[in-house]
Protein backbone atom coordinates (compact mmCIF):
# COMPACT_ATOMS: atom_id res chain seq x y z
CA UNK A 1 0.00 0.00 0.00
CA UNK A 2 1.49 3.44 -0.83
CA UNK A 3 3.29 5.41 1.72
CA UNK A 4 0.74 8.26 0.24
CA UNK A 5 -2.02 7.44 2.80
CA UNK A 6 0.34 7.98 5.51
CA UNK A 7 0.45 11.31 5.07
CA UNK A 8 -1.03 14.19 7.04
CA UNK A 9 -3.58 16.72 4.51
CA UNK A 10 0.05 19.02 4.96
CA UNK A 11 2.42 17.32 3.59
CA UNK A 12 0.65 15.96 0.97
CA UNK A 13 -0.39 19.82 0.38
CA UNK A 14 2.99 20.40 -0.16
CA UNK A 15 4.29 17.87 -2.08
CA UNK A 16 1.48 18.30 -4.63
CA UNK A 17 2.54 22.09 -4.78
CA UNK A 18 6.15 20.45 -5.41
CA UNK A 19 5.30 18.67 -8.12
CA UNK A 20 6.26 15.61 -5.99
CA UNK A 21 3.03 13.60 -6.47
CA UNK A 22 -0.06 14.20 -8.40
CA UNK A 23 -3.66 15.06 -7.45
CA UNK A 24 -4.90 11.40 -9.65
CA UNK A 25 -1.80 9.13 -7.40
CA UNK A 26 -3.04 10.96 -4.18
CA UNK A 27 -6.59 9.69 -4.70
CA UNK A 28 -5.81 6.77 -6.38
CA UNK A 29 -4.10 5.56 -3.07
CA UNK A 30 -6.78 6.37 -1.30
CA UNK A 31 -9.49 4.79 -3.26
CA UNK A 32 -6.87 1.80 -3.30
CA UNK A 33 -7.31 2.08 0.19
CA UNK A 34 -10.96 2.16 0.66
CA UNK A 35 -10.95 -1.03 -1.73
CA UNK A 36 -8.52 -2.86 0.63
CA UNK A 37 -10.12 -2.37 4.25
CA UNK A 38 -13.69 -0.43 3.78
CA UNK A 39 -15.31 -4.03 3.56
CA UNK A 40 -14.15 -4.62 7.08
CA UNK A 41 -14.46 -0.84 8.09
CA UNK A 42 -17.25 -0.10 6.34
CA UNK A 43 -16.58 3.59 6.49
CA UNK A 44 -18.13 4.51 3.57
CA UNK A 45 -21.64 4.29 2.24
CA UNK A 46 -20.98 5.94 -1.43
CA UNK A 47 -17.53 6.27 -3.02
CA UNK A 48 -17.18 8.81 -5.69
CA UNK A 49 -17.13 7.29 -9.18
CA UNK A 50 -15.76 10.83 -10.18
CA UNK A 51 -13.09 11.30 -7.69
CA UNK A 52 -10.27 10.39 -10.21
CA UNK A 53 -11.71 12.99 -12.90
CA UNK A 54 -11.78 15.56 -10.44
CA UNK A 55 -8.47 14.86 -9.29
CA UNK A 56 -7.19 14.97 -12.95
CA UNK A 57 -8.40 18.62 -13.45
CA UNK A 58 -6.29 19.45 -10.91
CA UNK A 59 -3.27 18.18 -12.16
CA UNK A 60 -4.61 19.81 -15.11
CA UNK A 61 -4.83 23.45 -14.08
CA UNK A 62 -1.47 22.62 -11.75
CA UNK A 63 0.03 21.69 -14.59
CA UNK A 64 -0.95 25.05 -16.65
CA UNK A 65 0.21 27.17 -14.19
CA UNK A 66 -2.98 28.45 -12.27
CA UNK A 67 -2.55 29.49 -8.93
CA UNK A 68 -4.57 26.73 -6.48
CA UNK A 69 -5.62 27.03 -3.27
CA UNK A 70 -2.66 25.14 -1.01
CA UNK A 71 -5.51 22.08 -0.41
CA UNK A 72 -6.06 21.32 -3.88
CA UNK A 73 -5.74 17.87 -5.28
CA UNK A 74 -6.05 16.63 -1.74
CA UNK A 75 -9.21 13.94 -1.21
CA UNK A 76 -11.63 14.44 0.99
CA UNK A 77 -14.74 12.20 2.72
CA UNK A 78 -18.16 13.79 3.41
CA UNK A 79 -20.53 12.92 6.03
CA UNK A 80 -23.92 11.30 3.99
CA UNK A 81 -25.48 14.46 6.37
CA UNK A 82 -24.11 17.10 3.93
CA UNK A 83 -26.15 17.18 0.55
CA UNK A 84 -23.61 16.57 -2.95
CA UNK A 85 -25.54 16.84 -6.37
CA UNK A 86 -22.95 13.52 -7.54
CA UNK A 87 -23.54 11.36 -5.26
CA UNK A 88 -26.68 10.24 -3.12
CA UNK A 89 -27.53 11.99 0.38
CA UNK A 90 -28.95 9.31 2.40
CA UNK A 91 -28.19 10.70 5.81
CA UNK A 92 -27.85 6.89 7.17
CA UNK A 93 -31.87 6.40 6.77
CA UNK A 94 -33.44 4.71 4.28
CA UNK A 95 -36.42 6.98 3.87
CA UNK A 96 -33.95 9.12 1.63
CA UNK A 97 -32.33 6.51 0.35
CA UNK A 98 -31.39 7.29 -3.48
CA UNK A 99 -31.75 10.53 -2.48
CA UNK A 100 -30.01 12.78 -5.60
CA UNK A 101 -30.06 16.86 -4.08
CA UNK A 102 -29.99 19.54 -6.97
CA UNK A 103 -27.01 21.58 -5.26
CA UNK A 104 -24.16 21.38 -3.36
CA UNK A 105 -24.22 22.44 0.81
CA UNK A 106 -22.05 25.61 1.28
CA UNK A 107 -19.38 23.19 3.25
CA UNK A 108 -18.82 20.94 0.15
CA UNK A 109 -19.16 23.58 -2.36
CA UNK A 110 -16.45 25.51 -0.71
CA UNK A 111 -14.33 22.46 -1.00
CA UNK A 112 -14.98 21.92 -4.33
CA UNK A 113 -14.26 25.35 -4.88
CA UNK A 114 -10.47 24.93 -3.08
CA UNK A 115 -9.67 22.18 -5.33
CA UNK A 116 -10.29 19.35 -2.87
CA UNK A 117 -11.01 16.06 -4.14
CA UNK A 118 -14.26 14.37 -2.78
CA UNK A 119 -13.79 10.80 -1.93
CA UNK A 120 -17.43 9.71 -1.28
CA UNK A 121 -20.00 9.71 1.76
CA UNK A 122 -19.35 8.37 5.06
CA UNK A 123 -21.84 6.26 7.01
CA UNK A 124 -23.52 7.76 10.20
CA UNK A 125 -26.19 7.00 13.05
CA UNK A 126 -29.42 7.71 10.91
CA UNK A 127 -30.54 11.69 10.62
CA UNK A 128 -27.32 11.99 13.37
CA UNK A 129 -29.61 10.57 16.10
CA UNK A 130 -26.94 8.17 18.11
CA UNK A 131 -23.09 7.94 19.63
CA UNK A 132 -22.22 4.71 17.95
CA UNK A 133 -23.02 4.80 13.96
CA UNK A 134 -24.99 1.38 14.72
CA UNK A 135 -28.34 3.33 14.11
CA UNK A 136 -27.26 3.54 10.33
CA UNK A 137 -30.12 2.09 8.15
CA UNK A 138 -26.85 0.58 6.06
CA UNK A 139 -25.25 -1.19 8.92
CA UNK A 140 -22.65 0.04 11.35
CA UNK A 141 -19.35 1.29 10.98
CA UNK A 142 -16.19 -0.48 12.70
CA UNK A 143 -13.62 0.98 14.41
CA UNK A 144 -10.23 0.50 12.90
CA UNK A 145 -8.64 0.13 16.08
CA UNK A 146 -10.87 -3.07 17.12
CA UNK A 147 -13.67 -4.04 14.34
CA UNK A 148 -15.64 -5.64 17.16
CA UNK A 149 -16.08 -1.98 18.71
CA UNK A 150 -18.12 0.72 17.31
CA UNK A 151 -16.57 4.13 16.10
CA UNK A 152 -18.80 6.77 18.22
CA UNK A 153 -21.09 8.41 16.21
CA UNK A 154 -23.06 9.91 15.02
CA UNK A 155 -20.27 10.50 12.64
CA UNK A 156 -18.42 7.34 12.92
CA UNK A 157 -17.92 6.89 9.06
CA UNK A 158 -16.15 10.36 8.84
CA UNK A 159 -13.54 9.17 11.49
CA UNK A 160 -13.03 5.64 11.09
CA UNK A 161 -12.26 6.95 7.14
CA UNK A 162 -9.75 9.21 8.87
CA UNK A 163 -8.23 6.92 11.62
CA UNK A 164 -8.35 3.80 8.56
CA UNK A 165 -6.22 5.99 6.25
CA UNK A 166 -9.15 5.85 4.20
CA UNK A 167 -9.18 9.40 3.93
CA UNK A 168 -6.54 12.96 4.95
CA UNK A 169 -9.33 14.88 6.06
CA UNK A 170 -13.04 14.44 6.30
CA UNK A 171 -16.53 16.34 6.83
CA UNK A 172 -18.28 16.11 10.21
CA UNK A 173 -21.46 17.55 11.89
CA UNK A 174 -21.65 17.90 15.68
CA UNK A 175 -24.93 18.13 17.50
CA UNK A 176 -24.12 17.33 20.99
CA UNK A 177 -20.57 15.33 20.13
CA UNK A 178 -20.70 13.77 16.86
CA UNK A 179 -17.40 14.98 16.05
CA UNK A 180 -15.71 15.28 19.20
CA UNK A 181 -16.95 11.75 20.59
CA UNK A 182 -15.97 9.49 17.45
CA UNK A 183 -12.53 11.33 17.41
CA UNK A 184 -12.08 10.49 21.05
CA UNK A 185 -12.51 7.00 20.56
CA UNK A 186 -10.74 6.59 17.21
CA UNK A 187 -7.44 8.56 17.95
CA UNK A 188 -8.20 11.30 15.61
CA UNK A 189 -8.87 15.12 15.78
CA UNK A 190 -12.39 16.29 15.90
CA UNK A 191 -13.46 20.24 16.23
CA UNK A 192 -16.88 21.49 16.63
CA UNK A 193 -16.32 25.61 15.62
CA UNK A 194 -18.16 28.30 17.61
CA UNK A 195 -22.19 27.64 16.47
CA UNK A 196 -22.75 29.98 13.32
CA UNK A 197 -19.13 29.68 12.37
CA UNK A 198 -19.88 27.44 9.52
CA UNK A 199 -22.32 26.89 7.59
CA UNK A 200 -25.35 24.68 8.25
CA UNK A 201 -26.74 25.39 4.59
CA UNK A 202 -26.85 21.96 2.58
CA UNK A 203 -26.73 20.17 6.06
CA UNK A 204 -30.08 17.84 7.20
CA UNK A 205 -31.29 19.34 10.18
CA UNK A 206 -31.57 17.65 13.13
CA UNK A 207 -31.51 20.39 15.99
CA UNK A 208 -31.09 23.75 14.00
CA UNK A 209 -30.09 25.46 17.19
CA UNK A 210 -27.39 22.63 18.30
CA UNK A 211 -26.26 21.57 14.59
CA UNK A 212 -22.73 22.22 13.47
CA UNK A 213 -20.66 21.45 10.46
CA UNK A 214 -16.68 21.04 11.02
CA UNK A 215 -13.45 19.18 10.37
CA UNK A 216 -12.24 15.88 11.08
CA UNK A 217 -8.48 15.03 10.79
CA UNK A 218 -5.37 12.95 12.06
CA UNK A 219 -3.70 16.35 13.09
CA UNK A 220 -4.55 19.77 14.53
CA UNK A 221 -3.17 21.81 11.90
CA UNK A 222 -4.94 20.31 9.03
CA UNK A 223 -7.93 20.83 10.96
CA UNK A 224 -7.28 24.53 10.91
CA UNK A 225 -6.12 24.19 6.86
CA UNK A 226 -9.81 22.56 6.58
CA UNK A 227 -11.69 24.87 8.92
CA UNK A 228 -10.09 27.96 7.01
CA UNK A 229 -11.75 26.34 3.36
CA UNK A 230 -15.27 25.42 5.20
CA UNK A 231 -15.49 28.73 7.84
CA UNK A 232 -16.84 32.14 7.25
CA UNK A 233 -19.84 33.55 6.67
CA UNK A 234 -22.57 32.65 3.94
CA UNK A 235 -26.17 34.84 3.15
CA UNK A 236 -27.75 31.46 2.75
CA UNK A 237 -27.51 30.52 6.47
CA UNK A 238 -29.82 33.18 8.40
CA UNK A 239 -27.53 31.75 11.39
CA UNK A 240 -24.16 32.05 9.86
CA UNK A 241 -22.13 34.28 11.86
CA UNK A 242 -20.66 37.64 9.94
CA UNK A 243 -17.38 37.85 12.13
CA UNK A 244 -14.17 38.18 10.44
CA UNK A 245 -12.14 35.21 11.03
CA UNK A 246 -8.20 34.94 11.70
CA UNK A 247 -6.50 31.57 9.90
CA UNK A 248 -6.97 28.59 11.93
CA UNK A 249 -4.07 27.20 10.09
CA UNK A 250 -2.05 29.77 11.35
CA UNK A 251 -2.98 29.57 14.96
CA UNK A 252 -2.35 25.54 14.48
CA UNK A 253 1.44 26.59 13.70
CA UNK A 254 1.75 29.21 16.25
CA UNK A 255 0.68 26.73 18.78
CA UNK A 256 2.89 24.10 17.86
CA UNK A 257 5.89 26.18 17.36
CA UNK A 258 5.43 28.49 20.16
CA UNK A 259 5.05 28.84 24.11
CA UNK A 260 1.73 29.65 23.72
CA UNK A 261 1.29 27.05 27.30
CA UNK A 262 2.93 29.34 29.54
CA UNK A 263 0.25 31.08 31.88
CA UNK A 264 -2.31 29.48 30.12
CA UNK A 265 -5.09 29.10 32.80
CA UNK A 266 -6.77 25.64 32.20
CA UNK A 267 -10.26 25.38 33.89
CA UNK A 268 -11.17 21.59 35.14
CA UNK A 269 -14.63 21.17 35.71
CA UNK A 270 -14.89 20.18 39.93
CA UNK A 271 -18.26 18.54 39.32
CA UNK A 272 -16.73 16.10 36.95
CA UNK A 273 -15.15 13.67 39.25
CA UNK A 274 -12.55 10.56 38.33
CA UNK A 275 -15.40 8.35 39.36
CA UNK A 276 -17.61 8.95 36.21
CA UNK A 277 -14.91 7.70 34.08
CA UNK A 278 -13.50 4.47 33.02
CA UNK A 279 -10.05 4.79 34.78
CA UNK A 280 -7.88 4.66 31.71
CA UNK A 281 -9.85 7.41 30.28
CA UNK A 282 -9.00 9.37 33.89
CA UNK A 283 -5.37 8.51 33.92
CA UNK A 284 -4.97 9.73 30.47
CA UNK A 285 -6.51 13.17 31.43
CA UNK A 286 -4.61 13.50 34.30
CA UNK A 287 -1.24 12.59 32.58
CA UNK A 288 -2.40 15.43 29.81
CA UNK A 289 -2.86 18.05 32.79
CA UNK A 290 0.44 17.39 34.23
CA UNK A 291 2.26 17.45 30.53
CA UNK A 292 0.22 21.30 30.50
CA UNK A 293 1.47 21.64 33.81
CA UNK A 294 4.97 20.88 33.21
CA UNK A 295 4.98 23.27 29.70
CA UNK A 296 3.88 26.06 32.03
CA UNK A 297 0.10 26.18 31.93
CA UNK A 298 -1.77 26.93 35.69
CA UNK A 299 -4.81 24.22 36.28
CA UNK A 300 -7.48 25.77 38.20
CA UNK A 301 -10.14 23.92 39.86
CA UNK A 302 -13.82 25.78 38.89
CA UNK A 303 -17.21 25.29 39.16
CA UNK A 304 -20.20 24.89 36.77
CA UNK A 305 -22.87 23.46 38.79
CA UNK A 306 -25.32 23.13 35.98
CA UNK A 307 -23.50 20.44 33.46
CA UNK A 308 -24.80 17.99 35.20
CA UNK A 309 -28.45 18.89 33.62
CA UNK A 310 -26.69 19.19 30.35
CA UNK A 311 -27.91 15.72 29.05
CA UNK A 312 -31.26 16.03 30.22
CA UNK A 313 -32.08 19.60 29.04
CA UNK A 314 -30.51 18.14 25.64
CA UNK A 315 -32.25 14.83 25.18
CA UNK A 316 -35.69 17.59 25.77
CA UNK A 317 -34.45 19.97 23.30
CA UNK A 318 -33.19 18.17 20.38
CA UNK A 319 -35.88 15.50 19.86
CA UNK A 320 -38.61 18.80 20.28
CA UNK A 321 -36.83 20.18 16.94
CA UNK A 322 -36.23 16.85 15.38
CA UNK A 323 -39.03 16.68 15.48
CA UNK A 324 -40.17 19.75 13.63
CA UNK A 325 -37.07 19.19 11.46
CA UNK A 326 -38.01 15.66 9.97
CA UNK A 327 -41.61 16.06 9.66
CA UNK A 328 -40.49 16.79 6.01
CA UNK A 329 -40.21 13.34 5.45
CA UNK A 330 -43.88 13.08 4.92
CA UNK A 331 -43.99 10.41 1.31
CA UNK A 332 -45.29 13.87 -0.55
CA UNK A 333 -42.63 15.73 -1.37
CA UNK A 334 -39.28 13.95 -1.90
CA UNK A 335 -37.67 10.53 -0.46
CA UNK A 336 -39.39 6.81 -0.12
CA UNK A 337 -42.86 6.68 -0.42
CA UNK A 338 -44.70 3.57 0.97
CA UNK A 339 -48.74 3.12 -0.23
CA UNK A 340 -50.77 0.52 1.67
CA UNK A 341 -52.97 -2.15 -0.32
CA UNK A 342 -56.88 -0.64 -0.49
CA UNK A 343 -57.57 2.78 -0.98
CA UNK A 344 -55.32 5.00 1.42
CA UNK A 345 -55.87 8.52 2.78
CA UNK A 346 -52.81 10.64 2.63
CA UNK A 347 -52.24 10.17 6.30
CA UNK A 348 -52.58 6.87 5.44
CA UNK A 349 -49.68 6.84 2.93
CA UNK A 350 -47.51 9.54 5.33
CA UNK A 351 -47.76 6.63 8.16
CA UNK A 352 -46.70 3.71 6.08
CA UNK A 353 -43.89 5.70 4.80
CA UNK A 354 -42.55 6.66 7.88
CA UNK A 355 -43.13 3.88 9.46
CA UNK A 356 -40.84 1.67 7.46
CA UNK A 357 -38.29 4.54 6.50
CA UNK A 358 -37.28 5.85 9.65
CA UNK A 359 -35.62 3.61 12.23
CA UNK A 360 -36.55 3.13 16.08
CA UNK A 361 -33.79 5.44 17.74
CA UNK A 362 -35.42 7.95 15.05
CA UNK A 363 -39.09 7.25 16.05
CA UNK A 364 -38.13 7.11 19.67
CA UNK A 365 -36.80 11.05 19.89
CA UNK A 366 -39.41 12.59 17.33
CA UNK A 367 -42.56 10.69 20.01
CA UNK A 368 -40.38 11.89 22.75
CA UNK A 369 -40.32 15.60 21.09
CA UNK A 370 -43.64 15.85 19.72
CA UNK A 371 -44.77 14.88 23.51
CA UNK A 372 -42.60 17.56 24.93
CA UNK A 373 -44.07 20.28 22.60
CA UNK A 374 -47.27 19.04 23.08
CA UNK A 375 -50.60 21.47 24.80
CA UNK A 376 -49.99 21.19 28.15
CA UNK A 377 -46.51 19.73 28.41
CA UNK A 378 -44.51 22.49 26.21
CA UNK A 379 -43.61 24.35 29.76
CA UNK A 380 -43.14 21.59 31.63
CA UNK A 381 -40.67 19.71 29.26
CA UNK A 382 -38.82 22.12 26.53
CA UNK A 383 -39.17 24.91 28.36
CA UNK A 384 -37.62 24.22 31.46
CA UNK A 385 -35.02 22.49 29.23
CA UNK A 386 -33.98 25.99 28.03
CA UNK A 387 -33.89 27.75 30.97
CA UNK A 388 -31.77 24.74 31.85
CA UNK A 389 -29.61 25.91 28.23
CA UNK A 390 -29.20 29.69 29.85
CA UNK A 391 -27.96 28.48 33.28
CA UNK A 392 -25.22 26.51 31.28
CA UNK A 393 -24.33 29.32 29.19
CA UNK A 394 -23.82 31.53 32.55
CA UNK A 395 -21.72 28.48 33.69
CA UNK A 396 -19.85 29.31 30.76
CA UNK A 397 -19.65 33.11 31.08
CA UNK A 398 -18.56 32.61 34.50
CA UNK A 399 -15.88 29.67 33.88
CA UNK A 400 -14.40 32.10 31.25
CA UNK A 401 -13.89 35.08 33.46
CA UNK A 402 -11.33 33.03 35.29
CA UNK A 403 -9.91 30.25 32.61
CA UNK A 404 -8.89 30.56 29.31
CA UNK A 405 -10.00 27.22 28.66
CA UNK A 406 -11.68 24.60 29.89
CA UNK A 407 -10.45 20.85 29.99
CA UNK A 408 -12.54 17.69 30.21
CA UNK A 409 -11.75 14.06 28.67
CA UNK A 410 -13.71 14.03 25.43
CA UNK A 411 -15.83 11.07 26.51
CA UNK A 412 -16.61 8.87 29.61
CA UNK A 413 -15.13 5.44 28.17
CA UNK A 414 -13.37 4.03 25.30
CA UNK A 415 -15.23 2.30 22.59
CA UNK A 416 -17.46 0.06 23.67
CA UNK A 417 -18.32 -3.06 22.08
CA UNK A 418 -20.28 -3.38 19.12
CA UNK A 419 -24.00 -4.31 20.44
CA UNK A 420 -23.30 -3.20 23.66
CA UNK A 421 -25.66 -0.44 24.01
CA UNK A 422 -27.65 -0.41 20.91
CA UNK A 423 -30.68 -1.82 23.61
CA UNK A 424 -30.00 0.57 26.02
CA UNK A 425 -30.71 4.08 25.03
CA UNK A 426 -29.95 6.02 28.62
CA UNK A 427 -26.50 4.43 28.64
CA UNK A 428 -26.09 5.44 25.11
CA UNK A 429 -26.82 9.34 25.63
CA UNK A 430 -24.83 9.04 28.54
CA UNK A 431 -22.03 8.86 26.26
CA UNK A 432 -22.30 12.67 25.31
CA UNK A 433 -22.05 14.05 28.99
CA UNK A 434 -19.09 16.32 28.44
CA UNK A 435 -19.65 17.44 24.82
CA UNK A 436 -23.23 18.39 24.80
CA UNK A 437 -22.72 21.57 26.77
CA UNK A 438 -20.75 22.75 24.09
CA UNK A 439 -23.53 22.67 21.54
CA UNK A 440 -26.14 23.74 24.18
CA UNK A 441 -23.69 27.42 25.02
CA UNK A 442 -22.86 27.33 21.12
CA UNK A 443 -18.81 27.33 21.93
CA UNK A 444 -16.44 25.98 20.37
CA UNK A 445 -14.60 22.46 21.14
CA UNK A 446 -12.06 20.03 20.09
CA UNK A 447 -10.93 16.85 20.78
CA UNK A 448 -7.14 15.45 20.15
CA UNK A 449 -5.57 12.61 21.12
CA UNK A 450 -4.15 11.96 24.53
CA UNK A 451 -2.92 8.35 24.98
CA UNK A 452 -4.05 5.00 24.73
CA UNK A 453 -6.09 3.62 27.79
CA UNK A 454 -3.96 0.51 29.48
CA UNK A 455 -7.36 -1.68 30.14
CA UNK A 456 -7.75 -2.29 26.54
CA UNK A 457 -5.29 0.02 24.65
CA UNK A 458 -8.00 2.00 23.22
CA UNK A 459 -7.35 5.42 22.00
CA UNK A 460 -8.72 8.38 24.64
CA UNK A 461 -9.38 11.95 24.07
CA UNK A 462 -8.46 15.17 25.87
CA UNK A 463 -11.31 17.92 25.00
CA UNK A 464 -10.66 21.75 25.42
CA UNK A 465 -13.79 24.04 25.34
CA UNK A 466 -13.10 27.94 24.48
CA UNK A 467 -15.38 30.78 24.55
CA UNK A 468 -17.48 31.79 21.12
CA UNK A 469 -15.20 33.20 18.67
CA UNK A 470 -12.11 31.76 20.43
CA UNK A 471 -11.92 28.95 18.02
CA UNK A 472 -8.27 29.48 16.94
CA UNK A 473 -7.39 29.75 21.00
CA UNK A 474 -8.01 25.91 20.75
CA UNK A 475 -5.97 25.42 17.65
CA UNK A 476 -3.09 27.06 19.30
CA UNK A 477 -3.71 25.05 22.51
CA UNK A 478 -4.40 21.98 20.88
CA UNK A 479 -1.65 22.10 18.39
CA UNK A 480 0.80 22.69 21.73
CA UNK A 481 -0.26 20.07 23.60
CA UNK A 482 -0.41 17.90 20.30
CA UNK A 483 3.31 18.73 19.58
CA UNK A 484 4.29 17.83 23.52
CA UNK A 485 2.60 14.39 23.64
CA UNK A 486 3.95 13.77 20.57
CA UNK A 487 7.05 14.23 21.33
CA UNK A 488 6.61 12.07 24.59
CA UNK A 489 5.58 8.93 22.46
CA UNK A 490 8.23 9.34 19.83
CA UNK A 491 5.79 9.20 17.07
CA UNK A 492 1.76 10.24 16.37
CA UNK A 493 -0.88 7.75 18.21
CA UNK A 494 -2.08 6.43 14.76
CA UNK A 495 1.21 4.84 13.90
CA UNK A 496 0.66 2.55 16.79
CA UNK A 497 -2.71 1.42 15.60
CA UNK A 498 -2.88 -2.67 14.57
CA UNK A 499 -3.05 -4.03 11.40
CA UNK A 500 -6.34 -3.78 10.00
CA UNK A 501 -7.60 -6.94 7.39
CA UNK A 502 -7.36 -6.62 3.92
CA UNK A 503 -4.25 -3.97 4.13
CA UNK A 504 -1.02 -2.80 5.27
CA UNK A 505 -0.96 0.10 8.19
Amino acid sequence: MSDIIRWTAAELADKLSAGEVSSREATQAHLDRIAAVDGDVHAFLHVNEGALAAADAIDTARAAGERLHPLAGVPLAIKDVLVTTDQPTTSGSKILEGYMSPYDATVVARARAAGLVPLGKTNMDEFAMGSSTEHSAYGPTRNPWDLDRVPGGSGGGSAAAVAAFEAPLALGSDTGGSIRQPAHVTGTVGIKPTYGGVSRYGAIALASSLDQVGPVTRTVLDSGLLHDVIGGHDPKDSTSLTDAWPSFAEAAREGARGDVLKGLKVGVIKELPDSGFQAGVAASFRASLDLLEANGAEIVEISTPHFEYGVAAYYLILPAEASSNLAKFDSVRFGLRVTPDGNPTVEDVMSATREAGFGDEVKRRIILGTYALSAGYYDAYYGSAQKVRTLIQRDFDNAFAEVDVIATPSAPTTAFKLGAKIDDPLQMYLNDVTTIPANLAGVPGISIPSGLAEEDGMPVGIQFLAPAHEDARLYRVGAALETALVDSWGAPLLTRAPQLPGGNR
